[in-house]
């Protein structure tokens, strides 16, 4: 049956093109919406069998056919002929549309699909009331194709193709509700936040065709083996430098984060799933992919490890002061992709893979726990009219519960056991500043998490009378997929062991084949078991001084936070407004770019058109020849360049047509004209390389 894995990316999008086409013709049909029990069935479905196709597949090979790795191309799809190496060579430029299964996809499949089945089951009951069901679930189904297509792509052009269908997707469900314009601004940015991530890792690529002659992960990474790890090489460090950007892009590191907490304009599940299982790890994934180009340009993998780091406490500072329920979360998530990345940076590949899979559990879990309270609260985001909650909503109280220790990293829940093994790899390997900063972050990420559970289910009841009336537990659809959820946060740790315990470390063993790391490379000096249990003991009481301080600040003495915030005013009113990046970025390139803009336009309509002017009013009345100039020259000008402007607002009005699915189609059609032209790019850039 492995020649069948192209089914796991197909099934979720045939689910979305039928709901998306029924839809439509539905609509243009009757003028009436498709029953949303047949768009349910079919959205869950598509996930549902994908999920198990998945589950069988992955048996097949590591069980039945002990095998490590099974790759597929199904066809050719790009060949561009031969191209010039930097070495003077020439290598065929042929890129298949070629799946791959290995432990590092199989991870990746089994948490998007499993994951993802259970926020479709859980949109089921959030989304029941929007009018615009069945325009949700197309996009829904047709963001888990492209992410399955990501970690599934058995090349880099591949991997890029569903990289970019991830950035379409989370464009069109962020500004899901496209007549708000905060929504829209919001799609927008993360659009164009992730085009300058994207265009690292074009660089990137290029780099690597140019050097290795393939983009094959097969061929690079065996080629990439040879390489001796004492000598530096310019080209892998620029490589995975791009790499990089992209993958800062794509899972909101510094600088490129700024889209990440706007996400949260669109629906909850939407936030879930960006958050959790698909969008934001992708760059994690890449950069794991990777690891045997990252392996040997050490420098790089520093530049990860700092800016992981760095992200980790930056954002969990913002936490602090964010009253938003959905905000704290999404600045939780950017400082958990610190971690992945700093883990990365370091050389614990393993760790930050297994941290990605724990978070998928309880980050997911705290989204849709937070969905449920927003929609008892009638929609109402803000903290500080909440309060009380446990005892309205006690299935959610308890499953949110959970996922905030889980996330605290409090034993023996799972974001314990991956963010222990983050913080001793990093102490082990010989990065004793990264692990003070990420164990400082666990603290401040115990504190602002806690703060949120107090804030929303403990204490006085801040709420209005009508609110307070109408509050109740949600529908079972919704509950079901939290408590499966909460189970995942309790047991999805027992698959990686610390040393200490003596129980061997099944996910490390899992993962070890595709971790290509070289001897001489990331070589920890020997530390004993009682020395990790140590560093355990410290990344636990750090969490627990977090939980203690946000329960004596919020519980025990409601009113303390309020008179710490009042001496340090100034700073906090920093942290509230976020350091002030979004409004440093609109200064520096957001309305300098709309001052170019303007220039632009009054170069055009001033200054030529006052010159056209000027020359027309001289030479008329002056002689027969003059007149003619006049008139066939300058007016001939004017009216030729009118002529043009309005052949091309014509073509172009024809595009405008308001749908978004053509809208959609488009924008793949154009991703498959522009890797044309790019195969040609290549050759220009393997010359100038050579």
């Amino acid at each position: 049956m492995l020649d069948y894995i192209w089914l796991i990316p197909t099934l979720p999008l045939a689910g979305s093109a039928l709901i998306g086409l029924l839809g439509l013709f539905r609509l243009r049909a009757t003028g009436e919406k498709l029953d949303k029990r047949i768009v349910s069935a079919i959205a869950l479905a598509s996930v549902g069998l994908a999920f198990i196709l998945s589950v069988v597949l992955v048996y097949q090979l590591f069980a039945v056919e002990h095998k490590e790795l099974f790759t597929i191309d199904m066809f050719t799809w790009l060949n561009g002929g031969s191209l010039p190496l930097a070495d003077g060579g020439m290598a065929r430029f042929e890129v298949p549309c070629g799946f791959q299964l290995d432990p590092l996809s199989s991870v990746m499949i089994l948490v998007v699909t499993g994951v993802g089945f259970l926020i479709h089951v859980y949109s089921t009951g959030y989304m029941w009331d929007d009018s615009g069901y069945y325009r949700f679930f197309a996009y829904l189904n047709l963001f888990m194709f492209a992410m399955l297509t990501l970690v599934l792509a058995n090349n880099y052009v591949m991997m890029f193709v569903g990289w970019e269908g991830v950035g379409l997707c989370s464009y069109l469900l962020i500004g899901f509700y496209f007549d708000k314009k905060s929504a829209g601004d919001a799609g927008k940015k993360a659009f164009i936040v992730n085009r300058i991530g994207d265009a690292g890792f074009l660089l990137g690529m290029m780099l690597i065709f140019v050097h290795f002659g393939s983009l094959r992960f097969e061929e690079v990474f065996a080629k990439a083996a040879q390489l001796p790890v004492e000598t530096g090489h310019t080209f892998l460090f620029w490589a995975t430098v791009c790499f990089f950007i992209g993958a800062c892009g794509k899972s909101a590191q510094i600088p490129l984060y700024v889209w990440l907490p706007d996400a949260m304009e669109g629906p909850t599940p939407v936030s879930a799933l960006i958050h959790a299982a698909t969008m934001v790890t992708a760059g994690v994934y890449m950069v794991c992919r990777s690891n045997a180009l990252y392996s040997r340009a050490p420098e790089a993998m520093m530049i990860v490890a700092v800016i992981g780091a760095l992200t980790a406490i930056f954002a969990a500072t913002i936490g602090f002061a964010q009253t938003d329920i959905k905000r704290v979360l999404a600045y939780s998530t950017v400082s958990q992709l610190g971690y992945m990345f700093a883990a990365l940076g370091v050389g614990a590949f393993v760790g930050g893979v297994f941290h990605l899979m724990t978070h998928a559990f309880f980050k997911a879990l705290l989204f849709l726990g937070s969905g449920s309270v927003i929609m008892a609260m009638h929609h109402e985001q803000d903290m500080m009219k909440m309060g009380g909650l446990r005892k309205y909503l006690p299935w959610t109280y308890r499953t949110m519960l959970i996922g905030t220790i889980a996330i605290a990293g409090i034993p023996p829940l799972a974001g314990f056991f991956s963010k222990d093994e983050i913080l001793w790899k990093a102490w082990s390997n010989g990065h004793p500043v990264v692990w003070f900063v990420l164990w400082a972050g666990a603290g401040m990420t115990a504190f602002y998490m806690f703060r949120l559970l107090f804030l929303t289910f403990w204490g006085k009841e801040r709420m209005d009378e009508h609110t307070r009336h109408h509050i109740h537990e949600s529908p079972k659809r919704v509950v079901y997929p939290l408590a499966a959820l909460a189970v995942l946060s309790i047991v999805g740790g027992f698959v990686g062991f610390p040393a200490w315990t003596g129980i061997a470390n099944r996910f490390e063993h899992f993962l070890e084949p595709i971790l290509m790391l070289p001897e001489a490379s990331h070589s920890a000096a020997h530390h004993s078991a009682a020395q990790e249990l140590l560093f355990t003991g410290l990344s636990v009481a750090i969490a627990a001084a977090g939980i203690f301080l946000a329960y004596r600040f919020y519980v025990l003495r409601p009113g303390t936070a309020g008179a710490v915030t009042a001496k340090i005013k100034g700073f906090y009113t920093l942290v509230y407004n976020k350091y002030y990046v979004d409004q440093l970025y609109d200064a520096l390139f957001v309305n300098r770019t709309k001052d170019a803009g303007r220039a632009l336009f009054f170069i055009d309509s001033k200054l030529v058109d006052g010159l056209v002017n000027f020359v027309g009013a001289g030479t008329r009345g002056t002689s027969f020849v003059s007149k003619l100039f006049d008139t066939y020259i300058v007016d001939g000008l004017v009216n030729l360049v009118g002529w043009i402007n309005m052949r091309l607002n014509r073509i172009a009005t024809a595009f405008q047509t308001g749908l978004v699915q053509r809208y959609a189609l488009l924008a793949v059609v154009g991703i498959i004209v522009f890797i044309l032209i790019y195969s040609d790019a290549l050759s220009v850039f393997g010359k100038l390389a050579g």
